[in-house]
């Protein structure tokens, strides 16, 4: 098998068991294989009445076993069967219940031989290659057309894609169904049906899928190999042209094929004609929906994908221009269709017309001359001309994919090692019953990757054994360097004939060519043509000639062979198309923009190119690890049960698979250099962790598989370790999967612990600048405040203008305590320069700010308050001495000390209705006093029987005084004449409220009414509103529904 530079795997075996013992050195006997390989689990997956899942397992290595097994399983239902790695593919030509999820999971992360034979397993080997060891991996699908390989490719991206991205980042998901999606839409515009094959790829196609380190899909890009373009213009009897075609006309709505000039019958263009009776499993008309979301899904605009289809309608009606000729001249026969082409191709009809019937030529004095086409010449350019437009618009779509899907802004530094998945899926041999240039190439490209598996895995294996020191049986194989030689090598092989014979001026057919190929390789024993062979009637004169190749001889037609190989197309045709309006078009024919006069460099012919492409594509491939699908077609019927013995047969033997089978029983399934196997599995071995202290590594490799018991299934090359059975792998990779989790806690416990120390040792330094830190602010705050309020004293407010500093957050406390202090320090200092005459006055604005709480907008606190305005001359200039008499008189009789409060009022009597009245409050009682009548005392009432005081937030001067029996006094304050503005509200209620709190221990509410004002009138409740009424002069009480209105005078 393959050299494997590596051996790991990601899941551990299914049961964990010691490999047999066994000879080292040459190829172990069959008996000892088998137990070995039914030990690592590989026959008991499926009984025997299917087969030997694993050729390896055949009882003798004969072509006899190798097909009984083959025929066995294909019988059975069992398509997939494994040698080694390798995964032998039988097309079954029927659906068949092995692909949905359920596959998908029994097959994700499993190894090769833990499930039975299925292409899931191979990609998901390389899968796991390409994540665990950050290594390229390819799949090489291959075998004949019609083997199942297109098929086979689509699977393999289906389950990579199954298996990537758990998380379902949206990006990701982006990229995932844009690759999937471009194999519909490529298999629409490059396969085709064959005799062989309905769906058969007409061109070749590898795609890189790029992963980044966490194994998800990023971009990828597509190359394409040799597009069969000669197809568009003709097919062989019972083909078809390319499923585009067909799809567009039948899958096509009216308003669609209408705007593009067709008819829903392929019959009626001359380059579908053939294909349109065609018998195909293919259903068009879904398909054309398919292919359109595709588009859709990939990110073609609807520009892109309107123009696509306009340049296919082009190709089917430039197919149907005829051309005349009246004996001198050419022209179009039905300008309708030239039109509709150059509506189509945003042209010129009429530089259309002239390109189909002229070319124009420089001369080497750089004159330019036109030249007209004879009807012949017409016609052979007509044909040019679709197939390049075709070939163009394939490059186009590819081009345009890969520009989605390419990898952008990728740094390796920043994103990691990107990895490669490559998928193969190129056209098989091919043998017709009319061979030409097309089949030439497509047979020299299978002989090339035929070539690469040769050197892979039967050439360089054996050659490793040898170089490694390895006792090894050779073993004999056909290698076909010889035919790719007769093909490619410089100046004597087929391809560099045909290239002389197009360089060469004058005229050169392709019987000239032939007879060149006839004298120069007339030795070479796998070339042979008619003239060489007079008795081999099978071949033509001047017309055939015969290839021995790998897979069979084949005869091929030379005619045609230099037209195909030059690939001459006008520079008439390209100028035009460059010119065109479509920016699409203009896009595909960049080479248009060259001047007729302007001197080019010839270009390379179209064998050249292939061969330059094809040799790419092989490096390319062995600098990857490759993992082998090898297509095998049972019948050339598509029947699903009808096995061909010498059929299958013969492309067992051209592909080499019995070689393959003698030379993976015979080694070692896994290689590795000694320094790296001792890296991943000195764990297993106590003397060999954390390091060794023998002289080699070779040594101490000895001691992991002495300690394991497995010298009998090894053998010690020179630089590598060779292990025979995978179990002894699988058996390895299980312990080692056992004891990383411990490692893993030990680093991690060492790791974490380091990490907290060094949090803590972080942490302290921390609380120990953050304490110093702090330290200095609380000191810094100390020192601003002292420095601000350093001559508090003597200032003129006592700093009560000083702007105090913002404090730290551990002060903010300490700062609220501070500033009250201050503030009652403020306080001691303005109260101790008052007189104590006016103590009295400030107690009681201090309780009537206190009580009011600010709600009330104006309450005298800006003025002297007299208390006593009845005994003030000046506020009673005409009643003050009656005021005076009648006060003492009460005082001498009723005993209270002071007055607290005196004044006139407007008061709602018992009536509801209002009065005036004179209102003395006294340290005893509260009188109500008939101003009118000499101060007649009208009713006395205890201050005890007051509970609480309401007032309003206006400005006026209503007040009501609750009392305990719910019959509460409600007035309105009258001014006197030593302030007609003075409220006197605040007074009130500033000395009620010291009075009770300072003399009678007790509280007397106050309460601030907004809007309406509560209270009880003989135990019935009352409501009062304030109004502003025009033209009243001066505050009074109106009765209201439930209460009274104070009427108050509109300032």
């Amino acid at each position: 098998m393959r050299i494997r530079e590596a051996a790991e795997v990601t899941q551990p075996p299914l049961a964990s068991q010691k490999a047999p013992s066994g000879s080292r050195g040459a190829a172990r006997n069959v008996g000892e294989e088998m137990n070995a390989l039914q030990s690592a689990g590989m026959a008991e997956l499926e009984g025997l009445e299917f087969g030997k899942s694993d050729f390896v397992l055949l009882d003798e290595v004969t072509m006899e076993q190798f097909m009984d097994n083959l025929k066995l399983r294909f019988e059975k239902g069992r398509i997939y069967t494994y040698i080694g790695e390798v995964v032998v593919s039988v097309n079954p030509y029927r659906q068949m219940d092995i692909y949905g999820k359920d596959a998908i999971d029994a097959y994700r992360g499993r190894e090769l031989y833990e499930n039975p034979p299925h292409l899931y397993a191979v990609s998901d080997a390389a899968y796991k290659a390409m994540k665990r060891r950050a290594k390229d991996t390819c799949i090489v699908i291959s075998g004949e057309s019609g083997a199942g390989k297109t098929e086979a490719s689509k699977y393999i991206m289906q389950y990579i894609a199954a298996i990537t991205n758990p998380s379902q980042r949206e990006e990701v998901e982006s990229v995932k169904n844009v690759l999937l999606k471009s194999n519909c839409v490529l298999e629409a515009f490059g396969n085709a049906k064959t005799n062989r094959n309905d769906n058969s790829s007409r061109f070749g196609k590898y795609m890189d899928i790029n992963f980044n380190f966490n194994g998800d899909p990023t971009g990828g890009h597509i190359n394409n190999y040799l597009l069969e373009k000669s197809r568009v213009v003709q097919q062989q009897e019972g083909e078809r042209n390319f499923h585009s075609f067909y799809q567009l006309l039948r899958g096509g709505s009216e308003e669609i094929l209408k705007s593009l000039h067709l008819e829903n019958d392929p019959a009626l263009y001359t380059y579908t004609r053939e294909g349109a009776a065609a018998a195909t499993s293919n259903n068009d008309r879904s398909n054309h929906k398919a292919v359109m979301s595709a588009l859709e899904v990939i990110g073609f605009s609807k520009e892109e994908i309107r123009s696509i289809y306009q340049i296919l309608a082009a190709i089917l009606l430039l197919g149907n221009v005829e051309f005349g000729s009246d004996g001198e001249s050419v022209q179009v026969l039905g300008q309708d269709t030239v039109d509709h082409i150059s509506e189509l191709t945003a042209t010129d009809p009429e530089c259309v017309t002239k390109g189909l019937l002229y070319r124009t030529v420089a001369t080497g004095g750089g004159e330019v001359i036109e030249k007209g086409h004879t009807e012949k010449d017409a016609c052979f350019g007509r044909d040019a001309f679709a197939k390049a437009l075709y070939e163009r618009l394939f490059g186009w779509i590819v081009s345009r994919i890969n520009g989605i899907i390419e990898v952008k802004n990728y740094n390796p530094v920043l994103h990691g090692k990107n990895t490669v998945i490559g998928v193969l899926d190129i056209y098989g041999f091919e043998i017709f019953d009319n061979n030409s240039f097309e089949q030439f190439c497509i047979n020299y490209c299978n002989e090339k990757l035929q070539q690469l598996f040769i050197e892979l895995i039967l050439q360089q294996e054996q050659q490793e054994y040898q170089r490694e020191g390895i006792t090894w049986q050779h073993i004999d194989y056909f290698n076909n360097q010889i035919i790719v030689d007769l093909v490619e090598q410089q100046h004597k092989g087929i391809l560099s004939i045909l290239d002389e014979a197009c360089l060469t001026v004058g005229n050169v057919t392709d019987t000239v060519c032939l007879d060149s190929m006839d004298t120069k390789l007339a030795q070479h024993p796998h070339y042979t043509s008619r003239k060489l062979s007079p008795t081999d009637k099978t071949m033509d004169f001047q017309k055939h000639f015969r290839i021995r190749h790998y897979a069979g001889d084949v005869t091929y037609s030379v005619e045609g062979f230099l037209d195909k190989n030059k690939d001459l197309l006008f520079q008439d045709f390209k100028r035009l198309m460059y010119n065109s309006a479509d920016p699409v078009l203009k896009e595909m024919w960049p080479d248009g923009q060259l001047s007729i006069t302007e001197v080019t460099k010839r270009p390379l012919t179209a064998a050249t190119l292939f061969k330059n492409s094809i040799v790419a594509l092989v490096d390319k491939l062995a600098c990857k690890e490759p993992y082998y699908v090898r297509c095998i077609k049972p019948n050339e019927m598509k029947s699903p049960v009808l096995f061909d013995d010498a059929r299958c047969q013969h492309q067992v033997a051209y592909l080499g698979l019995l070689e393959n089978v003698m030379v993976r029983r015979a080694g070692f399934a896994y290689r590795q250099q000694y320094p790296r196997f001792l890296q991943r599995y000195k764990m297993t071995c106590e003397y060999t962790w954390p390091n060794h202290l023998m002289a080699t590594d070779r040594e101490a490799v000895e001691a992991i598989i002495t300690q394991h018991g497995f010298q009998g299934d090894v053998a010690y090359g020179h630089t590598k370790l060779f292990v025979r059975t995978p179990r002894t792998l699988f058996t390895l990779e299980q312990e080692r999967a056992t004891l990383i989790p411990i490692l893993v806690l030990f680093l991690q416990k060492v790791w974490r612990g380091a990490l907290a120390r060094l949090r803590c040792r972080r942490m302290r330094a921390i609380y120990a600048i953050m304490g110093c830190y702090k330290r200095y602010k609380v000191k810094a705050h100390f020192w601003e405040v002292e420095r601000r309020f350093a001559g508090v004293r003597t200032m003129p407010d006592y700093g009560k203008s000083v702007e105090w500093p913002a404090p730290p957050a551990a002060l903010a406390q300490f700062h609220n305590i501070t500033t009250m202090l201050h503030r009652r320090w403020w306080a001691r200092q303005i109260v101790k320069n008052i007189p104590p005459s006016d103590m009295l006055e400030v107690r009681a604005k201090v309780a009537a700010l206190s009580s009011l709480s600010g709600e009330r907008k104006d309450w005298g606190i800006g003025r002297a308050w007299e208390r006593d305005y009845l005994s003030n001359a000046r506020d009673c200039p005409q009643t003050s001495s009656a005021f005076i008499r009648v006060s003492k008189e009460l005082k001498s009789k009723d005993g209270y000390g002071q007055v607290v409060f005196s004044g006139f009022c407007r008061k709602v009597n018992r009536f509801n209705k209002s009065t005036d009245r004179a209102l003395l409050v006294t340290d005893k009682y509260v009188y109500k006093l008939e101003p009118k009548k000499q101060y007649k005392v009208l009713k006395r009432l205890p201050l005890d029987s007051f509970t609480a005081l309401s007032v309003t937030s206006g400005t006026d001067q209503m007040v009501a005084l609750h009392t305990v029996s719910e019959d509460d006094v409600l007035l309105c304050l009258q001014q006197g004449e030593l302030s007609p503005n003075q409220d006197r509200v605040g007074e009130l209620v500033g000395a009620l409220v010291d009075h009770f709190t300072r003399i009678r221990k007790g509280l007397l509410p106050v309460k601030v009414c907004c809007s309406v004002l509560q209270l009880h009138m003989r135990g019935k409740p009352k409501n009062v509103t304030v109004e502003t009424k025009p033209g009243q002069t001066a505050a009074d009480f109106k009765k209201s529904r439930d209460g009274f209105v104070l009427l108050v005078p509109d300032k």
